[in-house]
């Protein structure tokens, strides 16, 4: 529960039809074995105390007492239990007979929800046995208990407030104005649903489909729980199929398993933190009453996966998609640039490194998009102290290979003319040296596209862009930059991903670039040519700051809940103290650079992250760390 995760389990639990001694069994069977688990929210099917195919077995006097008993038996068992409950059960209310979801907690009954949508077409029946309540709340006498009844009922964790439970049953969520819209907006941030949906043909995908669209569109966890084994086959086949998502993510799924749970864990403080930034979630909540509940908090075990890489889809399939749609994105950039400023050439620096690699297929993919010639791309080469034989030979391949202009401008002389006007010992291998170079690079870049009514398009990366690892009015800048939110974890799938759709010398020059290790190559290189400057040595490794960026930034996590992600996801590949090291370096920088991102060039976003000030991140280039420095301290 520490940290805003909560471990959840749903279950199909097998039934037979009208036995609710049975039935209770098995759901008290199930009940035992997820507060075992430590689960804290359980949520078993529709009518499951009945069974759904009872018929008009529901309006027998007999079958009405049983499942009354079977609730009463099920409230008794929770008494000594942490675990929330969510069932269904039929129940008469005031002399009418509803399908209701209950919602149990440690002996209390905590309210009951009636289903609002009967469906009465094709296969279902249930206005024939069912009332349709009236919207809103009362109170009603349930088992000795005063008991909240209605169709605007949430349920809040005293402990957890982001925790804010609402009940949908089967039907509510097939129909176009469900239930869960409304609680949504009240603050429901989990969303449980007992079903008993039959199966037909491609029935399983449309029911995925719903889950999944209700969980995004709402910003919820979704738990759905469908009826297991044992339902009447006289006119219908039930198959269990049980869902957990959380905002449009799938995090669980079994199908055709009954009576085991389905566990994960749900983060409802990235739920609520998400909201926030939309501000779509500020509806009237006055017509919903919220009832509250107090769970013991301890450290929840996490099972569910944490991608090392959530800028990278592991699947390859995947991967090599949206690899295309990301190129084509920043391509589709750099095109309406062009056209607007009717350029037909572009200026870029080609390093033989990875971004400057990235930004040249992009610029040859927006050049072919408008039918321009290649040799409107000039890239120049400019070797300095640090340029090594492999990618200065890189360079020159992959120009050659994809048909652009190419230019070769030393940047030596130029730089220690500059170092002799300003007093700099050359000997001195300090930040003067590296920037000195960096900017005389983007001077020749700039004036050189003067010269040629040309834009010089910007090669640096979303990740440089965060660690501030860029020359201030030097790399930092250009006149449209294609990488800005591409993260570095990415740019070398982007540059394999074209190497497999190229030719032998093409393919053979972009994997040996994507082999390179990241370095700026702005000290010299040793007497056998090999890089000295390796980057990651420097600043860390960019997989880690690629996961701080992505759970500090773009989902605003503290950093003690980042760094127990970080500590998950790296098990294995990276101690603690590594990881911690980083972090702080990632902390640290990220605030002390922001005056870098506050005047960044114009550049596509091509995903959910991006540092524009004109966009994504607005920032204060003053902004202190302290807070954050502080919980850093404490790990």
């Amino acid at each position: 529960m520490k940290d805003g995760f909560i471990k959840c389990a749903v279950a199909s639990a097998q039934v037979k039809v009208a036995d609710c001694l049975f039935n209770t069994q098995t759901v008290l069977q199930l009940m035992r074995q997820a507060e075992k688990e430590q689960v804290r929210l359980l949520v078993l099917p529709e009518l499951v105390t009945s069974s759904y195919t009872c018929a008009d077995l529901f309006l027998q006097q007999s079958l009405q007492t049983g499942c009354l008993e079977a609730v009463a038996a099920i409230v008794e068992e929770s008494k000594d239990c942490e675990l929330l409950l969510v069932f269904g059960s039929a129940l008469v209310v005031e002399g009418n007979l509803y399908n209701c979801a209950v919602v149990v907690h440690k002996g209390v009954i905590l309210g009951v929800v009636p289903k609002q949508h009967l469906p009465n077409y094709q296969e279902f029946y249930e206005k024939r046995w069912f009332c349709t309540p009236r919207d809103g709340n009362r109170e009603i006498t349930l088992l000795g208990q005063t008991v909240w009844f209605g169709t605007r009922l949430l349920f809040q964790n005293v402990e957890i407030r982001e925790f804010v439970l609402a009940c949908e049953i089967c039907e509510d969520l097939w129909v176009p104005d469900s239930p869960g819209i409304g609680y949504a907006l009240a603050g429901a941030t989990v969303i449980t649903n007992c079903s008993a949906s039959d199966e037909l043909v491609g029935k399983e995908e449309y029911r995925r489909s719903l889950v999944a669209g209700q969980s995004a569109k709402l910003v919820c966890a979704y738990l759905y729980s469908n009826a297991g084994e044992g339902e009447s086959s006289t006119d219908l086949v039930f198959t269990p199929h049980n869902l957990i998502y959380e905002n449009g993510l799938q995090l669980a799924q079994s199908y055709g398993i009954s009576n085991t749970l389905l566990i994960t864990e749900i983060d409802v403080q990235k739920l609520a933190l998400e909201r926030i930034r939309m501000q779509t979630f500020n509806a009237d909540r006055s017509a919903y009453r919220t009832i509250s509940f107090s769970w013991k908090v301890g450290t929840c075990s996490l099972t569910r996966f944490i991608d090392k890489a959530p800028f990278v889809p592991s699947d390859e399939a995947n991967r090599s998609e949206r690899c295309e749609k990301i190129l084509m994105l920043q391509a589709l950039g750099l095109k309406q640039r062009l056209a607007h400023t009717q350029s037909k050439s572009v200026v870029v620096g080609l390093s033989g490194g990875l971004d400057s690699t990235l930004a040249l297929l992009v610029c040859v993919r927006a050049f072919d998009l408008l039918s321009l010639d290649r040799s409107g791309i000039v890239a120049v080469t400019m070797p300095g102290f640090g340029t090594t034989k492999r990618t200065k030979g890189n360079a020159v391949q992959l120009a050659k290979a994809l048909g652009v202009e190419l230019k070769t401008i030393s940047i030596a002389k130029a730089v220690r003319q500059h170092f002799k006007d300003i007093g700099h010992d050359p000997a001195v291998l300090d930040v003067t040296y590296e920037n000195s170079q960096a900017r005389e690079r983007t001077q020749i870049l700039m004036d050189l596209a003067n010269s040629l009514n040309a834009l010089v398009v910007g090669t640096g990366d979303l990740s440089e862009l965060a660690l501030g690892w860029a020359t201030y009015n030097g790399d930092h800048m250009s006149m449209y930059g294609v990488n800005a939110s591409v993260p570095k974890t990415l740019v070398r799938h982007l540059v394999k991903h074209v190497a497999s759709q190229s030719d032998p010398e093409l393919k053979k020059v972009l994997l040996d670039i994507a082999a390179t290790p990241v370095s700026p190559e702005l000290l010299p290189a040793s007497s056998d040519g090999t890089i000295m400057q390796v980057t990651e040595d420097i600043v860390g490794p960019y997989e880690l700051h690629d996961f701080f960026l992505y759970h500090a930034i773009r989902w605003g996590f503290g950093p003690q809940k980042v760094y127990r992600l970080a500590s998950l996801a790296f098990a294995g590949e990276y101690d603690d103290a590594f990881i911690l090291r980083w972090m702080k370096t990632f902390y640290r920088r990220f605030f002390s650079q922001q005056f870098k991102r506050s005047c960044l060039p114009d550049g596509p976003k091509i995903g959910s992250l991006a540092l524009s000030p004109r966009g994504d991140w607005r920032m204060s280039s003053d902004a202190s760390y302290t807070l954050w420095k502080r919980e850093l301290d404490t790990l």
